[in-house]
């Protein structure tokens, strides 16, 4: 365990002496992560003041058609505007969100006592356009669903005639599920800080020895290479922890300000230890895979090559469950990547996570590093190792 250890230091050493690199590994996380949490909460209640409160201005093609229509819907925080001469084109070009139209026989259609026709125009593919929409669709119904209640009262019959089924809900959903539905994002950014949290210190201390010829005396030690590099692997995970842990500290304290802008969670002390304890695994996966192909890289340009392919593997579970949503089962939980996709999920939703679940990730996760361990371990071992060209 001593040359482990004392490999450990002197690969955290050189590192310190980094300064420049050292704080941008440890800050960029911790303040990415209150910024994207604040900034969402931000834009989000920012949207529900504008979309959701402010008057909804409608441009109205045919408004002369429903005289009653219109005064009702100016009663309901609706502006009616004069139509653009291009309707189209304006929904088109973003210029209007929604357009309503009225048909040329409403009246007519009205006093018959027939289903009046009013045409809503919108672009579906726009998310920012939805709210605008769903305001205007939900006053027409709310219309026209009051309006055919007066029609039946006025022929003596009641209005729960034309209602014969009522349907409630029950929501079941917690506070704490919401917030977990709008941070969907969090875990991909705890898996990447903690899969990729040691990288820098892992390719200096094999691509970079490799390539400074610094290696070979340190393999000609009477130290066991498998002990060498176990002593390089503990200090990136060490630098990982770190990393990670300032990560967590940073996304507890965003929260303190988050309430005011929309986001209500209460991050305890002991959920950031079971988050923690949830990415030990993958900061021992990504250390591991990461050493076991560094060391195969003649230089330091050749192993950050393959960086950016080591950065779409944590995105792979959150664009899986995007396109096809799952139900948690026992198996995801053997699954890298995904299982801490939902290990994160259940703990940031304050659902229960059984021993069986706990004991099948830690177990998967923690052997799957071992592995990689060994294998890392094994080329190590390779003659060619210490040979830069």
């Amino acid at each position: 365990m001593n040359p482990l250890f004392v490999v450990m230091v002197k690969e955290l050493t050189d590192l310190l002496r980094d300064r420049r690199t050292l704080m941008v590994s440890l800050l960029m996380g911790p303040l990415l992560m209150p910024a994207l949490i604040l900034g969402i909460g931000y834009l989000a209640n920012n949207r529900i003041t504008s979309q959701l409160e402010k008057p909804l201005e409608v441009p109205v093609i045919g408004a002369s058609n429903a005289p009653n229509l219109i005064a009702w819907l100016q009663g309901q925080n609706i502006v009616v505007k004069p139509a653009p001469k291009d309707p189209d084109a304006a929904i088109r070009n973003q210029s209007q969100d929604v357009i309503l139209r009225i048909d040329a026989k409403f009246a007519e259609q009205w006093h018959a006592s027939l289903p009046a026709s009013v045409e809503i125009l919108h672009d579906s593919s726009r998310e920012d356009a939805q709210i605008p929409v769903q305001r205007l669709e939900t006053l027409l119904e709310n219309y026209g669903q009051g309006v055919g209640a007066l029609r039946l009262v006025a022929r003596g019959i009641s209005p729960t005639t034309a209602a014969p089924l009522r349907v409630s809900h029950r929501d079941l959903a917690t506070p704490e599920s919401r917030v977990g539905q709008a941070l969907a994002f969090l875990p991909y950014l705890l898996i990447l800080t903690g899969f990729l949290g040691g990288a820098y210190l892992v390719i200096d201390a094999t691509a970079g020895e490799r390539e400074r010829q610094s290696l070979e005396p340190l393999l000609a030690t009477p130290a066991a290479r498998a002990t060498i590099m176990s002593g390089k692997i503990a200090a990136a995970c060490a630098f990982g922890v770190t990393s990670l842990l300032l990560t967590l500290i940073a996304f507890k304290l965003s929260f303190v300000f988050a309430p005011s802008l929309g986001i209500k969670l209460d991050v305890s002390l002991w959920a950031i230890a079971r988050i923690l304890l949830v990415m030990l695994p993958i900061v021992l996966i990504g250390t591991c895979l990461l050493t076991f192909i560094a060391a195969g890289a003649k230089s330091v340009k050749e192993a950050q090559s393959y960086m950016s392919l080591l950065m779409l593997l944590p995105m792979l579970p959150t664009i899986i469950l995007m396109v096809n949503p799952v139900k948690n089962q026992l198996w995801m939980m053997a699954t890298p990547f995904l299982a801490q996709n939902q290990m994160i999920l259940k703990l940031v939703r304050s659902e229960n996570i059984s021993s069986s679940e706990w004991g099948v990730y830690l177990l998967a996760g923690f052997g799957l590093g071992a592995l990689l361990w060994w294998l890392a371990a094994r080329r190590y071992h390779d003659e060619s190792l210490a040979i830069s060209a």
